[in-house]
């Protein structure tokens, strides 16, 4: 019981200190933690569709994908992309599916159909990458100033905890904007690696797709039986000379 009590103390303490802070830091503050939750967030749904997207189970699925299409099996290839629901499956499905012949044209065009869920919230945590740190430098800005502006009133300053406010105020909006931007930062470039991994395993995909796009095309090419007589038919008759 006795613990029970201690930790909510300690819970209510934490929460008073936090609301301080905030208080403390001014109006920059909100638009700091604001940026925070959504970056968190962001970053935490962009890691889950990662995992997901480059399982063991994935590139397993991926390099099975392939050797059915250096092989030649479309239908083999296709069966196994309608197993998953990853982007390298939705790629191979979409492109086998809709292009009569699977051709590079086809398969760029899909890999640009899937860049915006390969690349979603990339612009927003980039954004804030850089933003943070700048509203942290508002914050020292109009902290600072709110401290100038009481040593240069008229009179002396008869509480120093005025000043110490601006001060404070400063010192904690730069603290929490270079937080929010390195705490974007990290989980942004591994983003932007696997990102860059799923493009080039796309393309692969992709040039093994036209691959097997050609070799359906020169066999469905009709052959020429007796290219002479047909040569023959195709010159005009010249008559001997006289």
């Amino acid at each position: 019981m006795g613990r029970g009590r201690a930790r909510y103390a300690c819970g209510v303490d934490f929460l008073d200190q936090i609301k301080a802070v905030i208080l403390a830091g001014g109006w920059v503050m909100y638009p700091l933690i604001v940026l925070s939750v959504l970056s968190v967030t962001l970053s935490v749904e962009r890691a889950a569709f990662w995992i997901r997207t480059h399982s063991r189970r994935s590139r397993a699925l991926v390099r099975a994908i392939g050797a059915r299409l250096q092989a030649g099996d479309s239908e083999a290839a296709l069966d196994l992309a309608r197993q998953d629901n990853t982007v390298y499956a939705r790629f191979v499905e979409a492109v086998l599916d809709r292009a009569r012949r699977p051709s590079e044209p086809a398969a760029l065009e899909e890999i640009e159909r899937l860049r915006p869920s390969i690349d979603r919230f990339g612009v927003f945590l980039a954004t804030t990458i850089a933003a943070a740190p700048l509203l942290g430098i508002l914050g020292t800005v109009t902290g600072i100033i709110r401290s100038f502006n009481l040593l240069g009133s008229s009179g002396a300053v008869s509480d120093p905890t005025a000043i110490a406010a601006g001060i404070a105020e400063a010192l904690f909006t730069t603290a929490l904007g270079l937080a929010v931007a390195l705490v974007t930062l990290f989980p942004y470039a591994v983003f932007r690696a696997q990102a860059e991994r799923c493009l080039g395993r796309l393309e692969a995909l992709g040039a093994a797709l036209a691959s097997l796009g050609d070799a359906r095309f020169a066999e469905s090419k009709p052959t020429d039986p007796n290219p002479s007589v047909r040569r023959e038919q195709r010159e005009p008759a010249t008559s001997p000379a006289t």
